[in-house]
């Protein structure tokens, strides 16, 4: 008589979840402690989101959720199955190239052709979308155009941050800068620059580009 041989136990530690990140789905078995910045960092070589406090306050990790900004460090993996997913390496795809534009009436001075990218912001070189790879989202370039960055550890979540709030501006959320006084608005809200500096308040920029960082959001809603 052979021995009776139990069946292994189940794996209550991990789950498996599929996310559709940058549009593509992709199935994995994360721990149940796994954030969703682990997840993309470390499981799915993503590494355009940052982990810069790892407590949801410096807002490097910021991401896309179901097309509204996430701190990623602060979701769990496992609780965002079947959620749609948008990094810093997808917001390419979103947004045809747009043509430098000069600032203030000045011609540019042409960018270096050697300047090495940095996580979704490259530094220097000619728009992409010439050849063969996505186009930058006119919210790249004009970070490039206007210099809106200086380390670049940051700028993958500001970047982030800004689609989702010029989303939102676009469905009439109003912030803590807007007029409480004000009748609610009937469209979209208008971003003045101390409301673009209230809205991006949760992402911060230990450079200190603050201010290009505010021009180049009002290069791309004018």
């Amino acid at each position: 008589m052979q021995p009776t041989t139990s069946p292994p136990p189940p794996d209550v530690y991990h789950s498996e979840v599929t996310l559709r990140v940058n549009g593509e789905p992709r199935a994995l078995t994360v721990d149940h402690r796994t954030t969703l910045l682990d997840a993309l960092r470390e499981h799915l070589d993503l590494t355009g989101a940052k982990k810069g406090c790892d407590h949801g306050q410096c807002g490097a990790c910021t991401v896309l959720v179901d097309g509204r900004r996430a701190n990623s460090c602060l979701l769990l993996a496992v609780t965002l199955d079947g959620c749609d997913i948008t990094t810093v390496e997808g917001i390419a795809k979103d947004g045809p190239a747009r043509p430098a534009a000069p600032q203030d009436g000045a011609a540019r001075p042409a960018a270096p052709q050697d300047g090495a990218a940095q996580d979704g912001a490259p530094r220097g070189g000619t728009p992409r979308g010439g050849g063969g790879g996505p186009r930058l989202h006119p919210l790249q370039q004009a970070f490039l155009d206007r210099d809106a960055f200086q380390c670049g550890y940051c700028t993958p979540g500001q970047l982030c941050s800004a689609l989702g709030m010029l989303a939102e501006a676009a469905a009439g959320h109003p912030s803590l800068a807007t007029d409480p006084d004000a009748p609610p608005a009937q469209g979209p809200a208008a971003l003045t620059p101390d409301e673009i500096r209230e809205r991006m308040s949760g992402n911060l920029c230990r450079c200190g580009a603050y201010p290009n960082i505010v021009q180049a959001v009002e290069d791309v809603i004018r």
